[in-house]
């Protein structure tokens, strides 16, 4: 039975019946209303916690989506199931894909930082202070995007590139 049938959530289904009128409404073709059909029980799965059902649903929209801007929500969603189940590297991955495809997602540019600066604290717990060192290098130039991105958001992030002496300016926003 598709996810839309059996939503028990009041919000989830008000959220389906909307999106399936305003589907039905928008002159697309056939094939991306397929891809948002799946994106979107892919997200309700999501928010669900059935990670397995999310991960299948994202994976046929990519396989429909022929538009770089959903793509990269897709890749996004993927990369967030990912880094859930601490798989940073294949999370990594994802958040990549989304980026490039789409240079202005500052999500996508914040979560791979976030993964990084995570890298780089466990290399500084087991004494690897270079390693450490390269990883929130890595970190800082991805918030930094992130934040020229949304220059209202990230404001840890944006404290932590001041702190660390990783700021290319006092204010962002």
């Amino acid at each position: 039975m598709p996810r839309t049938q059996r939503n028990d959530n009041f919000i989830d289904k008000s959220f389906t019946v909307m999106a399936d009128i305003i589907l039905k409404a928008l002159p697309v073709n056939k094939r991306a209303k397929e891809a948002f059909v799946y994106y979107r029980d892919g997200m309700s799965a999501q928010a669900d916690g059935e990670y397995a059902e999310a991960l299948d649903n994202y994976y046929e929209a990519l396989k429909l989506e022929d538009d770089a801007n959903d793509r990269s929500y897709i890749l996004f969603n993927i990369g967030l199931i990912h880094a859930s189940n601490g798989e940073h590297e294949k999370a990594l991955e994802y958040y990549e894909q989304a980026a490039e495809l789409n240079p202005t997602y500052s999500s996508a540019f914040n979560n791979i930082a976030v993964i990084y600066h995570y890298q780089g604290e466990r290399a500084k717990e087991t004494g690897q202070v270079e390693e450490a060192e390269a990883l929130f290098d890595k970190a800082a130039e991805y918030w930094k995007q992130a934040v020229r991105l949304a220059p209202n958001n990230y404001l840890e992030a944006q404290n932590w590139l001041k702190i660390t002496g990783r700021s290319e300016m006092d204010v962002y926003f």
